[in-house]
């Protein structure tokens, strides 16, 4: 049947006319927090990235295990040391009803290399190639052993159903941070399902699109009903009471709860998500001096917030790079030492310490708020003064983008499983050309950490890679370039039959269309 796309954001209400397939079968969903945007380039975020898995296709995307698995993207080979050719399946179809060719791939990877943040991902990658409809060569400036893990995060677009103007006369392919475009509200993706219905922070609904390309999913949902709910208690009560099939994050408070309610299903993975606090060296004249925001790191015990607000749910932290990744250095430990952060504080001529303002989500990452409190309250142990303020992440990003606060809050996940992405995105030299740097809201800069960086990427040997990046944590650790915190575990709570294990991933981007559930 017919159905238009009703959406309401910033007081707009637009239409536009897909084919959905009759509902049948419904999962009510429970996230802390909604997507901020229609537009899969507008904002590098997990939010993001979760409604492109539901809206969209990748050419190819990650397996649990870690594995490439093939999507819009059927098959590749290496043409040569800078060129993978891919081969695109026969007869995909976007809910528009256009059909896509290498020259939407081609399209897509244009607007990507303007996304200010997207861009910096790729930034070694300088052309897409048409070959014919179904092929295309993706061409790195220099070798680059990331190809598959960047290609993840090509999500292509309908380039027909983006181009024009709209009624009052705005570009449809218009990218525009925080603010309202075509891109915004309008969606047309190669994936399993439609959006049917949104109304920001309140309500998405999504309907399975009765001519997806992947015939051979099992998934059987036809409806998905999105609500963001951003108190954790409210949103666990919603999953026990069954108003809810599926909720995530559970908070670690709850863990116990679900797992043993008889009518729920507990799933939870190690997660790879590094939380840190960053120190506006541009605000901030103290933040320049490295005996300061060393003493910083000394006086937050991460340990502590680890064992008493995540409940054990997180592993304790001293750099970006987690455990298994190649630039992860096992000798990097927690400084957590108060009189040694009194003693680095009173060199550096801060005995008497500062004022400073502090910015973190309330309802982005497991908690946040109350660490948010937790590091104020022991900054205050080294005669820092922190006004705290805590907001919804849709008022936090833009707050983040202007660099509102001296300290603000910042989990990353690495977009392409590799320790290379946390300096590129969080501690690289700003950039506004490249992109690297884009989360950057210290405003740190090294040199020499961004030149491993860069060498990094054009280094193939695991081994001598592995090296530089170990080298990079070094300097990084040493120089106290952020405040490390820990890496946040994965918690998510499902109604039993709901069989949500096989869907959820490391990467937190729940893959709904292939969701079976229990009839």
């Amino acid at each position: 049947m017919n159905k238009f796309i009703r959406i309401a954001a910033a007081g707009a209400v637009t239409a536009v006319f897909s084919t959905v397939a009759q509902a049948e079968v419904t999962v009510k969903v429970a996230y802390d927090a909604d997507p901020v945007s229609l537009d899969p380039h507008e904002q590098l975020s997990g939010g993001t990235l979760q409604l492109s898995h539901m809206v969209f296709d990748p050419l190819v995307r990650w397996t649990q295990d870690l594995q490439f698995e093939a999507r819009l993207a059927e098959s590749w080979e290496q043409i040569d040391e800078t060129t993978t050719r891919f081969h695109l399946r026969d007869g995909v179809k976007f809910h528009s009803g256009n059909e896509l060719t290498a020259n939407d791939v081609e399209w897509t990877f244009d607007r990507l290399k303007e996304s200010p943040d997207f861009k910096g991902i790729f930034s070694l990658f300088s052309d897409v190639k048409v070959i014919d409809d179904d092929t295309f060569d993706l061409i790195t400036s220099e070798p680059y052993p990331l190809v598959l893990h960047t290609a993840t995060y090509i999500f292509p677009m309908d380039s027909k159903f983006y181009t024009g103007t709209t009624d009052d006369g705005k570009d449809k392919s218009e990218l525009v941070k925080h603010g309202d475009s075509f891109a915004s509200r309008n969606v047309s993706g190669t994936g399993p399902y439609v959006v049917t219905e949104r109304e920001q922070g309140v309500k998405m609904e999504f309907d399975r699109f009765d001519g997806y390309w992947d015939t051979a999913s099992k998934g059987n949902v036809d409806k998905i009903i999105l609500t963001p709910i951003k108190e954790d208690p409210t949103r666990v009560a919603a999953l026990l009471s069954g108003d809810v099939d599926f909720i995530a994050p559970v908070p670690p408070t709850d863990l116990k709860r679900v797992e043993e309610n008889e009518g729920t299903d507990l799933i939870t993975m190690a997660g790879t998500r590094i939380i840190t606090f960053q120190m506006n060296q541009n605000r901030v004249e103290a933040f320049k001096d490295v005996r300061v925001r060393q003493a910083i790191d000394y006086a937050v015990n991460n340990a502590g917030i680890v064992d008493r607000i995540m409940r054990g749910f997180g592993t304790v932290g001293a750099q970006a790079s987690p455990a298994g990744y190649l630039g992860h250095d096992a000798n990097l430990k927690p400084r957590f030492d108060v009189e040694k952060a009194k003693a680095l504080m009173a060199e550096a001529g801060y005995a008497d310490g500062f004022e400073i303002t502090m910015l973190a989500p309330n309802n982005r990452y497991v908690n946040d708020d109350k660490i948010a409190q937790a590091v104020a309250s022991m900054l205050s142990k080294i005669n820092i003064k922190v006004d705290l303020q805590t907001v919804p992440k849709a008022q936090y990003w833009p707050k983040f983008d202007e660099r509102a606060a001296d300290m603000m809050m910042i989990g990353w996940h690495a977009d392409t499983e590799d320790s290379a992405n946390f300096h590129q995105f969080l501690t690289a030299c700003p950039d506004e050309a490249t992109g690297n740097g884009q989360y950057n809201s210290g405003n740190y800069c090294n040199a020499e950490a961004d030149a491993l960086m860069v060498a990094s990427n054009g280094e193939t040997d695991a081994e001598k890679r592995g090296e530089m990046l170990k080298k990079l944590e070094g300097i990084l650790y040493e120089e106290a370039a952020f405040v490390p915190l820990h890496w946040q575990n994965l918690a998510w709570g499902a109604r039993k039959g709901v069989n949500a294990a096989p869907i959820v991933n490391a990467l937190n981007f729940p893959y709904f269309g292939d969701l079976v559930v229990d009839k």
